[in-house]
């Protein structure tokens, strides 16, 4: 849901001033009492922001680090908002000092945290005095001020942004003063890119001499992200003088007047598809604006949470880009993908609506399986789990065999997915392919029996590469957290990833790579393994040094499977950041009742697969995984993998089932039994000798019901004579006896 950012700002702007009462002494004291006395509960009730500031300034001033610390940690705590806090600084008198004192904390380590709080508080307040919208209206009144008036308007004006583009906007466009129309044309230009979303968003709805205005301010601002608006209005205006201002814009933007303003809508799409940093006009801030144009012509901003401003607008540029071209499969794939991302980020957000009326599903679905390959191909290639299991469902639920094994992409994305790093997507996959009961054979066919009989064993184990350099120590440490957490880990790698290529291999899947080296070891250990296929996309946990942190932070920003921290972490801030980078890499680790449903769902394809006798994906290559399964589980899921290993071919598997038989009890122990008859009804008697004699013993039991169910499985023998009379003769079973 959209937030009216005008309200927005003021509800968090305007807050009532509640000062908390803080521990410590009063500024007049002097620097060698402060250090000596402890203060008083009457001194402590008595001290005010003012000697705050004042104590924080002095000390740092003095390089009394320690004592500045407190003082400032106590000012952090006295409850003032942002822009009461610059009320605070401006009105103390002291800017330079203060200033000055910030910067000399943020090199001394004892008090840089504080600092650093401190100096992010005051610019927090000054943007938020800033994006006022009173603020701004009398910033824009000042721009017809005196030149000293003139210069401060412009620079609050510029620093309140896209936020001040709707106020500033109805100036240019009003028939107010040529000077203040011409100044605040100049006070755009010199927001750059924040300007242009708001101007371009504009241009459609005015008139041509108000649309003239506009583009002589897009003109003089090298952002192409205007291109797109400006083409299709050059392409459409009957008005030769807006055709010509149009045509300066793309000119000066290096465009064709020609171009399709579909294509140009769909890169503009893909451009926030990719969240790309000239598209962001607030990093790291918790909300972004959207424009609309309202019936009565006037500008409208709203604020829209960061997480999912960037799904938003692609959206939006696809539409756009589809309301020109209706054909284009890419543009409605793009559309679609970037619904399903904002499903995918929006979680967790309240009041996030669908931003088409239905959720992302419903549009896949109806697309249709050309274009739901096509969404599962930008997943792959982005390393994109959550995306990539929404485009298989989709997939699934609409393709036939064709579709699914081939396509006109020119790649098969759904048997691409059979080698994603996520067991999730591996795990889908090789459901939907085993689904849809191929009769013809595929590249990659081999491949889905066995992942389906994995999923039974070892769907939520999790193995771990740590590469710590020669570091044992380093390395021990980290595995045992992993360890404790639940993570397989992986052998050392002294020299790097090379060194463990073969259990690297050997593993399921490799769900974590923790990386603990300096900054251009880092850097070469996070390619070489992007370079490696099972690898390329496995979550990435970086643990950097403080002097390399904010270089690597800056590299990997975008990257959703990476997550960089400060190597200072304790065991609890390390879980919580694995945690959280398996959430946003892969939407997190397999939990037990997920790999319960897998185990359930695996088992049902492999017995459709098992009883419609599929030539192209053969149960007989399950047999190893679930004879394991079947030793290691008991109850239902025993009875499920018995049915299946029942039409397995071989005779470890009819071994395997009467093994299971005899070790069970009561009605488990009868119910396994009618397995392995079914067994030697399809492929005649595989058992051992052993096994034989203790069927005919079962055959005698006292308990009827189990007798019967031995006499049946030996009656499906089809035994010869001599090994059938001792269930008449009550004689015992020869010891030399034929085993077969």
């Amino acid at each position: 849901m959209l937030r009216d950012t005008t309200t927005l700002h003021r509800l968090t702007t305007r807050g009532i001033l509640a000062i908390t009462v803080c521990v410590g002494v009063t500024a007049a004291m002097s620097p060698g009492a402060f250090a000596q006395q402890t203060p008083t509960a009457e001194q402590n009730a008595t001290r005010s922001p003012e000697d705050l500031l004042a104590n924080f300034i002095h000390f740092i001033k003095i390089a009394r680090y320690d004592v500045a610390a407190g003082e400032g940690r106590s000012l952090l705590d006295s409850g003032l908002s942002p822009t009461e806090f610059v009320d605070l600084v401006d009105g103390s008198g002291e800017m330079d000092r203060f200033e000055s004192a910030i910067a000399r904390g943020l090199r001394v380590e004892a008090v840089q945290p504080i600092a650093a709080k401190l100096n992010d508080l005051y610019r927090k307040g000054r943007l938020e005095r800033a994006r006022d919208p009173d603020e701004i209206a009398r910033n824009i009144a000042l721009l017809n001020g005196t030149m000293g008036e003139r210069l401060s308007a412009r620079s609050r004006l510029i620093a309140a942004g896209e936020y001040a583009m709707s106020q500033l906007l109805e100036t240019l466009l009003g028939d107010g003063n040529l000077s203040i129309r011409a100044r605040v044309q100049q006070v755009m230009i010199g927001m750059g890119r924040q300007a242009v979303i708001p101007l371009s968003e504009s241009l459609a709805g005015l008139s041509p001499d108000l649309q003239e205005r506009v583009l002589n301010v897009l003109a003089a601002i090298p952002y192409r992200a205007s291109l797109p608006a400006v083409t299709a209005l050059y392409q459409q205006t009957d008005s030769s003088s807006v055709r010509a201002a149009a045509g300066r814009v793309i000119a000066a933007l290096g465009g064709d007047p020609e171009a399709s303003p579909a294509v140009l809508y769909e890169a503009l799409a893909e451009g926030y598809y990719e969240h790309r940093d000239e598209l962001t006009s607030f990093p790291g801030e918790a909300f972004q604006l959207i424009w609309d144009m309202s019936p009565d012509r006037v500008l409208r901003m709203h604020a829209i949470p960061t997480p999912i401003f960037h799904d938003t607008m692609a959206m939006r540029m696809a539409e756009r880009s589809l309301r020109l071209d209706p054909s284009s499969p890419e543009t409605l794939a793009l559309w679609i993908a970037s619904a399903f991302r904002r499903e995918i980020d929006g979680e967790g957000l309240e009041h996030v609506e669908p931003a088409a009326g239905r959720d992302a599903m419903y549009y896949a679905v109806a697309a249709g399986p050309s274009i739901g390959q096509r969404i599962l191909a930008r997943a792959i290639d982005t390393r994109d789990t959550p995306l990539a299991r929404r485009a298989i469902a989709a997939v699934e639920r609409t393709a036939g065999v064709d579709a699914l094994t081939g396509g006109d992409l020119g790649r098969r994305p759904l048997l691409e997915a059979l080698g994603f790093h996520s067991r999730r997507v591996q795990i889908e996959a090789a459901l939907a392919l085993a689904h849809s009961q191929p009769m013809e054979t595929f590249d990659g066919a081999e491949r889905v029996v066995p992942i389906l009989a994995g999923a039974i064993r070892n769907a939520d184990e999790r193995f771990a590469v740590v590469l710590s350099g020669s570091d044992r120590e380093e390395y021990d440490r980290i595995s045992g957290i992993l360890e404790k957490s639940g993570y397989t880990v992986l052998p050392p790698a002294d020299h790097g990833i090379d060194d463990i290529m073969g259990p690297i291999s050997e593993a399921p899947g490799i769900d974590l790579i923790v990386t603990s080296l300096n900054g251009a070891d880092t850097v070469a250990a996070h390619d070489r393994a992007r370079a490696e296929p099972r690898l390329a996309a496995a979550p990435m946990f970086i643990l950097a040094r403080s002097a390399d942190a904010l270089d690597l932070e800056r590299r990997y920003r975008r990257d959703r499977t990476v997550l960089v921290r400060r190597d200072a972490l304790t065991t609890d801030q390390f879980i919580a950041a694995v945690d959280l980078l398996e959430r946003q890499a892969v939407g997190g680790a397999i939990t037990e009742d997920e790999a319960r449903m897998y185990a359930s769902r695996s088992l049902a394809a492999l017995r459709d697969l098992a009883v419609a006798r599929n030539p192209v994906l053969r149960i007989d290559d399950a047999a190893l995984p679930l004879i394991s399964a079947l030793e290691e589980t008991g109850g239902s899921m025993q009875g499920d993998i018995a049915e299946v290993l029942a039409h397995v071919d071989q005779g470890r598997a009819q071994v395997a089932l009467a093994d299971a038989a005899f070790d069970a009890t009561d009605g488990a122990r009868i119910a396994l039994l009618g397995k392995v008859a079914d067994s030697a009804k399809r492929f005649g008697n595989m058992l051992e000798p052993r096994q034989v004699e203790r069927l005919i013993r079962l055959a005698s039991d006292d308990d009827l019901a189990t007798a019967t169910a031995a006499a049946a499985v030996v009656g499906a023998l089809d035994l010869p004579n001599t090994d059938l009379v001792p269930l008449i003769t009550g004689s015992p079973v020869q010891a030399d006896r034929a085993g077969r």
